[in-house]
């Protein structure tokens, strides 16, 4: 029997993104505030049953891979492996969220293919899932279950904050793309901040974000290399954001506005001055 399901996964940022130190691995481990966002990609999945494994991905933007490159592409493959499942799947993913700028599109695709599969196949056991998240990154395991939520660790340890006051965002994405591996390899001790106060969160949670909570270790190493980072981050600030950060590890930018009208207004504003910078309105999910 074919199966078929469709899934939205939203993109991501971070509100904070602290640097607590250094596994012996090489991974950092983080303190981080992730909140979902109401830009998103679509995807649709068709599984039939069959005597070997078969994963084909299919994607509306020629800059996407559809390989062993693509997470959503592998998320399928990690998943029949884990649970011995022997299948062919097609994936047709509708692009959406821009790709290297920080709001985890990639991360989000494989996450809705992994909250699919698991449907489609019955699967009900969250700790195989889980493993299978953090064996294709960081920010999947968020993405299993996308609200907002204090993530720690290398990804693993989630907690969620429940109902959050949700400011007025707009995203600017500058026409670049950052590799997170780049950013982390010249990270540096002197760039991490620690844990964050657990009032900078209840603060957040309250809705009383201010440019001391948008606290991003990795932003002062990604504008080093690409300097129209902060250039686009004080171009937003500018323009009547209250607060401004760059999401993950860039170098896309977001700002927190007193409303949605201004928000826009700003993103406009953007557009109109910088036709390249991808500018766009958003809320918390």
């Amino acid at each position: 029997m074919v199966k078929l399901l469709r899934e939205w996964a939203p993109a991501k940022i971070n509100l904070f993104l602290r640097v607590t130190g250094r596994r012996p691995d090489g991974y950092h481990e983080l303190d981080s505030v992730f909140v979902p966002i109401s830009i998103y990609d679509r995807l649709d999945i068709e599984l039939r049953p069959a005597h070997s494994v078969s994963v084909q991905l299919f994607c509306d933007s020629d800059a996407v891979p559809g390989d062993e490159r693509n997470l959503a592409f592998r998320a399928a493959y990690e998943f029949l492996a884990e649970f011995s499942i022997q299948a062919e799947v097609l994936i047709k993913l509708h692009k959406e969220i821009p790709s290297g700028a920080g709001l985890g599109g990639g991360s989000s695709d494989a996450g809705a293919v992994l909250r699919m599969m698991a449907v489609l196949c019955g699967v009900k056991q969250s700790s195989p899932l889980l493993r299978v998240a953090m064996k294709l990154g960081a920010d999947v395991p968020f993405f299993l279950n996308p609200t907002p939520s204090r993530v720690r660790g290398v990804g693993e340890r989630r907690e969620p904050l429940g109902q959050i006051e949700k400011p007025f965002l707009l995203i600017a994405v500058p026409p670049v793309e950052v590799p997170t591996t780049l950013v982390f390899r010249h990270l540096r001790p002197e760039h991490w901040s620690g844990p964050a106060p657990d009032s900078d969160v209840l603060a957040i949670v309250q809705g009383r974000v201010g440019r001391e909570h948008l606290v991003n270790d990795l932003e002062q190493v990604a504008i080093a290399q690409w300097p129209e980072i902060g250039e686009l981050k004080k171009l937003v600030e500018a323009l009547g954001a209250r607060a401004a950060a760059m999401t993950g590890s860039g170098g896309g930018v977001f700002g927190i506005f007193n409303s949605s009208e201004q928000a826009s207004a700003a993103g406009r504003d953007i557009v109109r001055r910088a036709p390249e910078i991808r500018a766009f309105t958003a809320s918390m999910l």
